[in-house]
Protein backbone atom coordinates (compact mmCIF):
# COMPACT_ATOMS: atom_id res chain seq x y z
CA UNK A 1 0.00 0.00 0.00
CA UNK A 2 1.27 3.32 -0.50
CA UNK A 3 0.09 6.33 1.08
CA UNK A 4 0.71 9.87 0.27
CA UNK A 5 -0.14 12.71 2.71
CA UNK A 6 -0.83 16.69 1.39
CA UNK A 7 -2.70 19.44 3.07
CA UNK A 8 -2.83 18.32 6.26
CA UNK A 9 -3.51 14.38 7.78
CA UNK A 10 -7.23 13.87 6.80
CA UNK A 11 -6.27 14.21 2.97
CA UNK A 12 -4.84 10.53 2.11
CA UNK A 13 -4.54 8.82 -0.51
CA UNK A 14 -4.55 4.71 -0.68
CA UNK A 15 -3.20 2.70 -3.91
CA UNK A 16 -3.80 -1.09 -3.38
CA UNK A 17 -2.48 -3.17 -5.47
CA UNK A 18 -4.10 -6.85 -6.10
CA UNK A 19 -7.19 -5.95 -5.09
CA UNK A 20 -10.30 -8.95 -5.99
CA UNK A 21 -11.78 -8.34 -9.15
CA UNK A 22 -15.34 -8.76 -7.45
CA UNK A 23 -14.80 -6.02 -4.94
CA UNK A 24 -16.17 -2.83 -5.66
CA UNK A 25 -15.11 0.73 -4.00
CA UNK A 26 -18.24 2.21 -3.49
CA UNK A 27 -16.58 5.13 -1.47
CA UNK A 28 -14.63 6.40 -4.25
CA UNK A 29 -16.98 6.40 -6.60
CA UNK A 30 -19.14 8.61 -4.29
CA UNK A 31 -16.00 10.68 -3.33
CA UNK A 32 -15.90 11.38 -7.64
CA UNK A 33 -19.68 12.78 -7.32
CA UNK A 34 -18.71 15.87 -8.40
CA UNK A 35 -17.18 14.17 -11.90
CA UNK A 36 -20.76 12.84 -12.44
CA UNK A 37 -22.67 15.52 -12.29
CA UNK A 38 -19.87 16.96 -14.78
CA UNK A 39 -20.76 14.52 -16.79
CA UNK A 40 -24.23 14.38 -16.99
CA UNK A 41 -24.34 17.93 -17.73
CA UNK A 42 -21.52 17.71 -20.48
CA UNK A 43 -23.71 14.84 -21.91
CA UNK A 44 -27.38 17.15 -21.78
CA UNK A 45 -25.63 20.06 -23.14
CA UNK A 46 -23.60 17.65 -26.06
CA UNK A 47 -27.16 16.76 -27.09
CA UNK A 48 -29.05 19.84 -27.45
CA UNK A 49 -25.70 21.81 -28.63
CA UNK A 50 -25.91 22.63 -32.14
CA UNK A 51 -29.64 21.67 -32.84
CA UNK A 52 -32.49 23.90 -33.43
CA UNK A 53 -35.37 22.11 -31.77
CA UNK A 54 -32.95 21.34 -28.93
CA UNK A 55 -34.63 19.26 -25.89
CA UNK A 56 -37.80 19.61 -28.06
CA UNK A 57 -36.28 16.04 -29.95
CA UNK A 58 -37.16 14.19 -26.50
CA UNK A 59 -40.44 14.92 -26.80
CA UNK A 60 -41.29 14.79 -30.44
CA UNK A 61 -39.39 11.07 -30.53
CA UNK A 62 -41.81 9.60 -28.16
CA UNK A 63 -44.72 11.75 -29.51
CA UNK A 64 -43.94 10.51 -33.11
CA UNK A 65 -43.28 6.76 -31.97
CA UNK A 66 -47.12 6.94 -30.41
CA UNK A 67 -48.80 8.56 -33.04
CA UNK A 68 -46.91 5.30 -35.29
CA UNK A 69 -47.75 3.02 -33.05
CA UNK A 70 -51.66 4.11 -32.90
CA UNK A 71 -51.94 4.12 -36.63
CA UNK A 72 -50.04 1.04 -37.36
CA UNK A 73 -50.90 -1.16 -34.36
CA UNK A 74 -54.13 0.15 -32.82
CA UNK A 75 -55.77 1.38 -36.12
CA UNK A 76 -54.59 -0.66 -38.85
CA UNK A 77 -54.17 -4.17 -36.75
CA UNK A 78 -56.71 -3.78 -34.46
CA UNK A 79 -54.70 -5.00 -31.96
CA UNK A 80 -56.61 -5.17 -27.91
CA UNK A 81 -55.76 -2.16 -25.48
CA UNK A 82 -57.81 -3.79 -22.26
CA UNK A 83 -60.50 -0.92 -23.06
CA UNK A 84 -57.42 2.01 -22.97
CA UNK A 85 -57.36 4.66 -25.29
CA UNK A 86 -55.11 3.87 -28.03
CA UNK A 87 -52.52 6.92 -27.73
CA UNK A 88 -52.45 6.63 -23.88
CA UNK A 89 -51.70 2.66 -23.54
CA UNK A 90 -48.85 2.90 -26.64
CA UNK A 91 -47.60 6.15 -24.50
CA UNK A 92 -47.38 4.56 -21.39
CA UNK A 93 -45.24 2.15 -22.49
CA UNK A 94 -42.85 4.08 -24.91
CA UNK A 95 -41.44 6.34 -22.63
CA UNK A 96 -40.43 4.05 -19.84
CA UNK A 97 -39.09 1.22 -22.45
CA UNK A 98 -36.96 4.54 -23.95
CA UNK A 99 -35.76 5.29 -20.68
CA UNK A 100 -34.61 1.79 -20.03
CA UNK A 101 -33.23 1.54 -23.82
CA UNK A 102 -30.58 4.61 -23.27
CA UNK A 103 -29.73 3.58 -20.09
CA UNK A 104 -28.73 0.15 -21.59
CA UNK A 105 -27.23 2.12 -24.73
CA UNK A 106 -25.41 4.62 -22.92
CA UNK A 107 -23.48 1.50 -20.24
CA UNK A 108 -23.00 -0.60 -23.73
CA UNK A 109 -20.58 1.80 -25.03
CA UNK A 110 -19.13 3.51 -21.31
CA UNK A 111 -15.49 1.73 -22.01
CA UNK A 112 -15.02 1.43 -25.68
CA UNK A 113 -16.47 4.72 -26.22
CA UNK A 114 -14.25 6.74 -23.76
CA UNK A 115 -11.26 4.83 -24.44
CA UNK A 116 -8.95 7.64 -25.03
CA UNK A 117 -9.82 9.04 -21.55
CA UNK A 118 -9.66 6.15 -19.37
CA UNK A 119 -6.17 5.64 -21.53
CA UNK A 120 -5.13 8.71 -20.02
CA UNK A 121 -6.56 9.87 -16.79
CA UNK A 122 -7.54 7.55 -13.52
CA UNK A 123 -11.41 7.98 -12.36
CA UNK A 124 -13.56 4.83 -11.25
CA UNK A 125 -14.36 3.34 -14.33
CA UNK A 126 -17.71 2.97 -13.43
CA UNK A 127 -19.02 6.83 -13.30
CA UNK A 128 -19.59 6.75 -16.66
CA UNK A 129 -22.51 4.44 -17.36
CA UNK A 130 -23.75 5.53 -13.41
CA UNK A 131 -23.51 8.79 -15.45
CA UNK A 132 -26.35 7.68 -17.80
CA UNK A 133 -29.07 6.62 -15.51
CA UNK A 134 -29.60 10.53 -14.65
CA UNK A 135 -28.34 12.13 -18.00
CA UNK A 136 -31.67 9.68 -19.03
CA UNK A 137 -33.68 10.56 -16.43
CA UNK A 138 -33.96 14.08 -17.72
CA UNK A 139 -35.30 12.68 -21.04
CA UNK A 140 -37.73 10.61 -19.34
CA UNK A 141 -39.11 13.70 -17.32
CA UNK A 142 -39.75 15.70 -19.94
CA UNK A 143 -41.63 12.68 -22.18
CA UNK A 144 -43.68 11.83 -18.66
CA UNK A 145 -44.47 15.49 -18.52
CA UNK A 146 -45.74 15.36 -22.09
CA UNK A 147 -47.45 12.18 -20.85
CA UNK A 148 -49.26 13.64 -17.72
CA UNK A 149 -50.58 16.39 -20.27
CA UNK A 150 -52.73 13.90 -22.45
CA UNK A 151 -53.42 11.63 -19.99
CA UNK A 152 -55.23 14.79 -18.11
CA UNK A 153 -56.92 15.63 -21.46
CA UNK A 154 -58.22 11.76 -21.99
CA UNK A 155 -59.23 12.40 -18.51
CA UNK A 156 -61.07 14.91 -18.75
CA UNK A 157 -62.99 13.92 -22.53
CA UNK A 158 -64.58 11.30 -20.24
CA UNK A 159 -62.07 8.20 -21.32
CA UNK A 160 -62.58 5.83 -18.40
CA UNK A 161 -59.51 5.09 -16.54
CA UNK A 162 -58.94 4.58 -13.03
CA UNK A 163 -56.03 5.44 -11.36
CA UNK A 164 -55.19 3.79 -8.28
CA UNK A 165 -52.48 3.29 -5.43
CA UNK A 166 -50.64 1.81 -7.34
CA UNK A 167 -49.53 5.07 -8.64
CA UNK A 168 -47.25 5.15 -5.42
CA UNK A 169 -45.22 2.40 -6.83
CA UNK A 170 -44.50 4.22 -9.98
CA UNK A 171 -40.83 5.72 -8.50
CA UNK A 172 -40.33 2.39 -8.06
CA UNK A 173 -41.10 1.57 -11.74
CA UNK A 174 -38.81 3.98 -12.82
CA UNK A 175 -35.86 2.94 -10.55
CA UNK A 176 -36.08 -0.59 -11.69
CA UNK A 177 -35.95 0.63 -15.28
CA UNK A 178 -32.98 2.00 -14.81
CA UNK A 179 -30.90 -0.73 -12.57
CA UNK A 180 -32.04 -2.99 -15.78
CA UNK A 181 -30.73 -0.73 -18.30
CA UNK A 182 -27.72 -0.27 -16.33
CA UNK A 183 -27.52 -3.82 -15.42
CA UNK A 184 -27.68 -5.08 -18.91
CA UNK A 185 -25.20 -1.99 -20.32
CA UNK A 186 -22.34 -3.10 -18.15
CA UNK A 187 -22.60 -6.60 -19.62
CA UNK A 188 -22.56 -5.57 -22.85
CA UNK A 189 -20.18 -3.16 -22.13
CA UNK A 190 -17.77 -5.70 -21.06
CA UNK A 191 -18.22 -8.07 -23.87
CA UNK A 192 -17.63 -5.51 -26.30
CA UNK A 193 -13.69 -5.49 -25.23
CA UNK A 194 -13.60 -8.76 -26.46
CA UNK A 195 -16.46 -9.02 -29.08
CA UNK A 196 -16.53 -5.76 -30.76
CA UNK A 197 -18.98 -7.12 -33.51
CA UNK A 198 -21.67 -7.12 -30.14
CA UNK A 199 -22.40 -2.81 -30.71
CA UNK A 200 -23.71 -3.54 -34.25
CA UNK A 201 -26.08 -6.10 -32.63
CA UNK A 202 -27.32 -4.28 -30.42
CA UNK A 203 -29.71 -1.85 -31.92
CA UNK A 204 -31.18 -5.25 -33.62
CA UNK A 205 -31.47 -6.90 -29.98
CA UNK A 206 -33.21 -4.02 -28.79
CA UNK A 207 -35.64 -3.83 -30.82
CA UNK A 208 -36.70 -7.76 -31.03
CA UNK A 209 -36.88 -6.89 -26.98
CA UNK A 210 -39.08 -4.21 -27.50
CA UNK A 211 -41.90 -6.34 -29.52
CA UNK A 212 -40.73 -9.50 -26.96
CA UNK A 213 -42.41 -6.82 -24.54
CA UNK A 214 -45.77 -5.46 -23.99
CA UNK A 215 -45.55 -2.45 -25.53
CA UNK A 216 -47.64 -2.45 -28.54
CA UNK A 217 -50.32 -5.26 -27.01
CA UNK A 218 -51.64 -5.98 -23.69
CA UNK A 219 -50.10 -8.81 -22.00
CA UNK A 220 -53.46 -10.59 -21.47
CA UNK A 221 -52.98 -11.25 -25.12
CA UNK A 222 -50.75 -13.85 -24.06
CA UNK A 223 -52.78 -16.90 -22.52
CA UNK A 224 -50.36 -20.12 -23.20
CA UNK A 225 -48.45 -20.98 -20.07
CA UNK A 226 -45.35 -21.35 -20.90
CA UNK A 227 -45.42 -18.41 -23.03
CA UNK A 228 -47.10 -16.44 -20.37
CA UNK A 229 -44.23 -17.21 -17.78
CA UNK A 230 -41.24 -16.25 -20.97
CA UNK A 231 -43.10 -12.73 -20.95
CA UNK A 232 -43.14 -11.90 -17.57
CA UNK A 233 -39.18 -13.70 -17.28
CA UNK A 234 -38.99 -10.48 -19.16
CA UNK A 235 -38.54 -8.03 -16.26
CA UNK A 236 -39.81 -5.27 -18.53
CA UNK A 237 -43.04 -6.95 -18.87
CA UNK A 238 -43.76 -5.76 -15.41
CA UNK A 239 -42.84 -2.01 -15.22
CA UNK A 240 -44.88 -1.76 -18.40
CA UNK A 241 -48.39 -3.41 -17.19
CA UNK A 242 -47.57 -2.34 -13.92
CA UNK A 243 -47.21 1.11 -15.19
CA UNK A 244 -50.34 1.06 -17.35
CA UNK A 245 -52.45 -0.17 -14.49
CA UNK A 246 -51.31 2.27 -12.25
CA UNK A 247 -52.99 5.16 -14.68
CA UNK A 248 -55.58 3.51 -15.90
CA UNK A 249 -57.00 0.19 -13.39
CA UNK A 250 -56.98 -1.40 -16.55
CA UNK A 251 -54.79 -5.13 -17.93
CA UNK A 252 -53.49 -8.28 -16.18
CA UNK A 253 -50.95 -7.03 -13.19
CA UNK A 254 -49.68 -10.08 -11.48
CA UNK A 255 -47.64 -9.69 -8.54
CA UNK A 256 -45.90 -12.78 -8.79
CA UNK A 257 -44.57 -11.62 -12.41
CA UNK A 258 -43.41 -8.60 -10.50
CA UNK A 259 -41.61 -10.39 -7.85
CA UNK A 260 -39.96 -12.72 -10.17
CA UNK A 261 -38.88 -9.51 -12.66
CA UNK A 262 -37.12 -8.08 -9.11
CA UNK A 263 -35.23 -10.92 -8.84
CA UNK A 264 -34.00 -11.13 -12.59
CA UNK A 265 -33.39 -7.19 -12.49
CA UNK A 266 -31.19 -8.23 -9.20
CA UNK A 267 -29.19 -10.90 -10.55
CA UNK A 268 -28.11 -9.02 -13.45
CA UNK A 269 -27.27 -5.88 -12.07
CA UNK A 270 -24.85 -7.85 -9.62
CA UNK A 271 -23.69 -9.98 -12.10
CA UNK A 272 -23.18 -6.93 -14.32
CA UNK A 273 -21.20 -4.59 -11.95
CA UNK A 274 -18.73 -7.55 -11.33
CA UNK A 275 -17.87 -8.52 -14.89
CA UNK A 276 -17.78 -5.09 -15.89
CA UNK A 277 -15.34 -4.11 -12.80
CA UNK A 278 -13.27 -7.49 -13.36
CA UNK A 279 -12.81 -5.96 -17.33
CA UNK A 280 -12.33 -2.35 -16.61
CA UNK A 281 -9.39 -3.24 -14.90
CA UNK A 282 -7.19 -4.11 -17.71
CA UNK A 283 -9.06 -3.45 -20.59
CA UNK A 284 -6.78 -0.62 -21.68
CA UNK A 285 -4.12 -3.52 -21.94
CA UNK A 286 -6.49 -5.19 -24.25
CA UNK A 287 -7.40 -2.43 -27.08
Amino acid sequence: MFESKSAGPSHRTHIRAGQPWWRIDWREIWEYRDLLALLVKRDLTAIYKQTILGPLWFIIQPLLTTVVFTVIFGRVGGLSTDGIPHFIFYMSGTILWNYFQGVLNHGAGSLVGNTGVLSKVYFPRMVIPLSGVFVNFAHLALNFVLFLGFYVWFMLRGSDMNPNGWLLMFPLLIVQCGLMGLGFGLWVSALTIKYRDLRFALPFLTQLWMYATPVVYPASLVVTPQWKFLLWLNPMTAVVEFNRYAFTGRGSPDIAGLGLSWVVTLVILVSGLLLFNKVQRTFVDTI
